[in-house]
């Protein structure tokens, strides 16, 4: 298989020069009208800020987005983010953060924002939340990389999300290996939690092969 591009398959470790692991996080750029959502990005900043889990994510400073990345940076943590052009120009980019790239287009955003990641992990958001952690899920089917895609299922806001993955199933129209990729979360400790088992998994398979190549 040609390379990708996307580290995670051939090797651990993010692209970032600071050294640490990074999830992904898509979610939305707006506030929502429950509180449960925005104390899930609290919590969620709070975590990846304590553990030394560095935050990649669309660079606004609005809505769930610009509350994950003022929590990270209010507890020390590192935020990088990245942000497609005609955002910026519309005043959107968050100032403050300890790394942004700006890009051309929304493509590039994607691509970008993967190959700086160690995972992914989407919490509730709209068209563009769901786009991303979904051409995660693709790339990770088709054997792209080898990230967990983990969706924070906030007060149940995906569950009929996950009934239509079941439904694609039974119709035959969906493998259901490809169906396992979708990892499911309740809160923001536990979506983290799912992550670093990925994470220690990939890790100690690592390790087994290379102690089988020096018998």
């Amino acid at each position: 298989m040609p390379d990708s591009g996307l580290p995670g398959k051939d090797g651990p470790g993010p692209a970032g020069p600071d050294g640490m692991k990074h999830i992904c996080v898509y979610l939305a750029g707006n506030v929502g009208h429950g509180k449960a959502h925005r104390q899930q990005a609290e919590s969620l900043g709070r975590l990846m800020a304590g553990e030394a889990i560095g935050l990649v994510y669309g660079g606004a400073r609005v809505g769930l987005m610009g509350i994950l990345a003022d929590t990270v940076l209010a507890h020390g943590g590192t935020v990088t983010g990245v942000i497609p052009r005609h955002l910026e120009y519309q005043d959107v980019a968050h100032d403050g953060l300890s790394r942004l790239y700006v890009v051309d287009t929304m493509h590039e955003r994607k691509y970008k924002m993967q190959t700086l990641a160690d995972a992914s992990l989407a919490l509730p958001g709209g068209f563009g939340t769901i786009e991303e952690i979904f051409e995660a899920l693709t790339w990770a089917q088709i054997e792209l990389h080898e990230k967990p895609c983990v969706l924070l299922n906030s007060d149940g806001y995906y569950d009929d999300l996950f009934k239509f993955l079941d439904h694609a199933v039974a119709e035959g129209l969906l493998k259901e290996k490809n169906r396992a990729l979708a990892l499911q979360a309740e809160t923001a400790e536990s979506a983290v939690r799912i992550i670093q088992a990925a994470w220690a998994g990939k890790e100690d398979a690592l390790v087994r092969t290379l102690r089988s190549y020096r018998r």
